[in-house]
């Protein structure tokens, strides 16, 4: 067995799908529901440090293949879990995503592989096709720029750090003028 060839099987990578059964007719249709582990490290899908989809969770595909003339054109949904830290308050957060995919990935030597850069369309490789980045830029065009714990997060005391969301309403920190600070100490405490 070759094993070059066995790495690149579909079976070895599920963001991977055959389009082989499509037979390169236009009209031809499958579906295809399965469950994929989130890529991770480098290829994690998300924005690094504020939030992401954590590598190895479950990404949830139900897509659409159908062959067109110039192609085959993927239409669905991915559904994931992200994880995260709110912007304000540093609290976990975590929430569902369900994002819609629709892409063309243009067959070799198509008029549309012809006039297109590689980055413009994506392409099928020996009848493959490799959703991993149409479901990336799906989901992060979705993603908050600054993710929330809620909407109303007062997030943190500037002077101590703790949660605003955590301390009393009467919670606060006595400011003294520096130029005033020796006097403070000359004078007894009212403590």
């Amino acid at each position: 067995m070759n094993t070059a060839r066995s790495q690149n099987r579909p079976d070895d990578n599920p963001w991977v799908l055959s389009t082989r059964e499509l037979a390169r007719r236009p009209g031809n249709q499958r579906t295809v529901a399965r469950t994929v582990p989130a890529p991770s490290g480098d290829a994690e899908i998300g924005l690094t440090g504020v939030i992401t989809v954590p590598g190895g969770s479950d990404v949830e595909l139900d897509v659409s293949l159908e062959s067109v003339t110039e192609g085959v054109y993927v239409a669905g949904t991915a559904d994931a879990r992200l994880a995260g830290e709110c912007s304000r308050c540093l609290e976990p957060i975590g929430e569902d995503v369900q994002v819609r995919i629709g892409e063309l990935f243009a067959y070799p030597d198509s008029v549309t592989e012809e006039t297109t850069d590689a980055d413009e369309i994506p392409r099928l490789v020996d009848e493959r096709i490799d959703l991993t980045q149409a479901v990336r830029d799906a989901i992060v065009t979705e993603l908050p720029m600054a993710p929330l714990c809620r909407e109303d997060c007062p997030g943190l005391c500037v002077e101590c750090g703790e949660r605003w969301a955590d301390l009393p309403s009467d919670h606060g920190h006595e400011t003294l003028d520096p130029r005033w600070a020796a006097l403070r100490e000359r004078l007894p405490s009212t403590d």
